[in-house]
């Protein structure tokens, strides 16, 4: 489980095939901390500690990713060099700065507009039709990891919707939100409490 405040940006800077990809990624983390079999989200997608180590502020942990997640997920993620939002597994009594995320991929969105506002930037993002019915105005989303809340959104022709977030600058430089560009693919995990309220509502009206 984990809450979307991303602590720190890796990057991936190995990856071997072993049928699944070993992905090695670098961190600022105290490798003494990671446990083997420990749970990491990279860029919203929960994955297990296979490996690790280095040193603190300059340490190392792989994972084995399947072909299943990176078919799931946005696939510019997967390849080295790329930068990704980590946050290790919330711990009992840690703060629930966020929303809860189970770091569970449900699609993959497309930025489709950047417009300064303020001093912060008003991202647009386009949602596949099955995601669209649980995005709502001051709902919680999670984007590449990161909990945010939702602005606006705009159903289309499609079945799809267009949703705005509004990124402060802090969250633009801690995180890889502040890299976005029109086009580019990001993980969407829906608010957990959106699905369980969406169930409900399709039980009422078949009872």
């Amino acid at each position: 489980m984990f809450t979307g405040i991303v602590t720190e940006i890796g990057a991936i800077t190995r990856i071997e095939d072993r049928g699944d990809k070993r992905m090695t990624i670098a961190c600022a983390m105290d490798p003494a901390r990671i446990a083997i079999g420990a749970s990491i989200a990279c860029s919203g997608v929960c994955l297990t500690v296979v490996d690790r180590g280095g040193t603190a502020g300059d340490a190392w942990f792989a994972v084995d990713v399947s072909g299943e997640t990176i078919s799931c997920t946005a696939p510019a993620h997967w390849q080295e060099g790329a930068r990704l939002n980590l946050e290790p597994a919330l711990k009992l009594g840690d703060e629930l700065g966020g929303h809860i995320v189970t770091g569970h991929v449900d699609g993959v969105g497309h930025v489709v507009g950047l417009c300064p506002e303020g001093g912060s930037t008003r991202i647009g993002i386009s949602a596949p039709a099955e995601l669209a019915p649980y995005i709502a105005p001051k709902g919680s989303i999670t984007v590449d990891g990161t909990s945010l809340t939702v602005n606006e959104v705009a159903d289309q022709d499609d079945g799809t919707c267009h949703f705005a977030l509004n990124i402060i600058p802090h969250t633009a430089e801690v995180t890889t939100i502040g890299t976005l560009a029109v086009g580019d693919a990001v993980n969407l995990e829906i608010d957990v409490l959106a699905r369980y309220l969406k169930r409900m509502q399709s039980l009422a009206a078949k009872g």
